[in-house]
């Protein structure tokens, strides 16, 4: 899913910005970048300073000369506006679009694009007309303004979010599952639980003080297995075998008495 998520950078003037959003990019697995109409030179020591160790995703960047190009196989191009606008448009948290990812890229063929405008202006209003959703990082209202490599990080984070989320539906999917205890069982196993309590001397049904209603509460808010529930009946099976007296044998006190 990583792979199909494209970051478009239009008009950057700092190389050292186009290191910092290669880095930010590899900190969170995605490396395709696309450079549009750059105003400084793409690749140069800064950028490497910057990237970081990243400096391969700048080497294999494209940089064409319209958004168009840089967009044109994209199925869900979105917009980072930091300003309200006078024609409203969908607007999105960086959340929300992580969360819309896995529907968007479900087609190996589906492509997103996040782009980003200038350090100074933004996008122009042309340009986010050109998005299906504009996204708004939801920053302090009173110190708004973030580094071009900053908000590229905030949603690329959201972008792996995502991801792991869908890599772990996937791995519990996948994961056998055990048949839950039943009702019947559970009985038994809380008959079996009050006996062995009673039998340690740990629960006396005369003051009950709830003791059974909270296990009982624990117990079902578990929904436990089958195979767990037999493994916490061997415990309590082998605690009672400990606690039994064994036959023919006296207790320590009896035999202080001489009995």
């Amino acid at each position: 899913m990583l792979e199909r998520i494209r970051t478009v950078l239009i008009g950057t003037s700092h190389p050292g910005n186009i290191g910092g959003t290669a880095r930010a990019m590899h900190n969170m697995g995605l490396a395709d970048l696309a450079l549009v109409a750059p105003r400084c030179e793409p690749l140069t020591a800064d950028t490497v300073s910057r990237a970081s160790g990243a400096d391969h995703i700048v080497h294999a960047a494209r940089t064409v000369a319209t958004l168009e190009e840089a967009v044109g196989d994209c199925t869900l191009v979105v917009g980072a506006s930091a300003r309200s606008r006078t024609l409203p448009w969908p607007m999105i948290t960086p959340r929300a679009l992580g969360e819309r990812l896995p529907q968007e890229l479900a087609d190996p063929a589906a492509r997103v694009a996040l782009v980003f405008g200038r350090e100074d202006s933004g996008l122009t209003n042309a340009e986010l007309q050109r998005c299906h959703a504009h996204v708004h990082i939801p920053t302090n209202p009173d110190f708004s303004s973030l580094n071009l490599a900053a908000a590229v990080q905030v949603l690329a984070y959201e972008c792996r979010q995502a991801w792991l989320g869908q890599q772990a539906a996937a791995t519990d999917e996948a994961a056998p599952t055990q048949p839950l205890a039943s009702h019947e069982e559970l009985e038994r196993y809380f008959e079996h639980l009050e006996r062995t309590l009673i039998g340690i001397g740990f629960h006396d049904p005369a003051m009950p003080r709830q003791l059974m209603a909270r296990l009982r509460r624990f117990t079902l808010r578990a929904r436990p297995e089958r195979m767990e529930l037999n493994i916490l009946r061997g415990i309590l099976t082998a605690t009672e075998q400990q606690t039994e007296r064994r036959p023919g044998e006296g207790s320590p006190d009896d035999e202080a008495r001489g009995r």
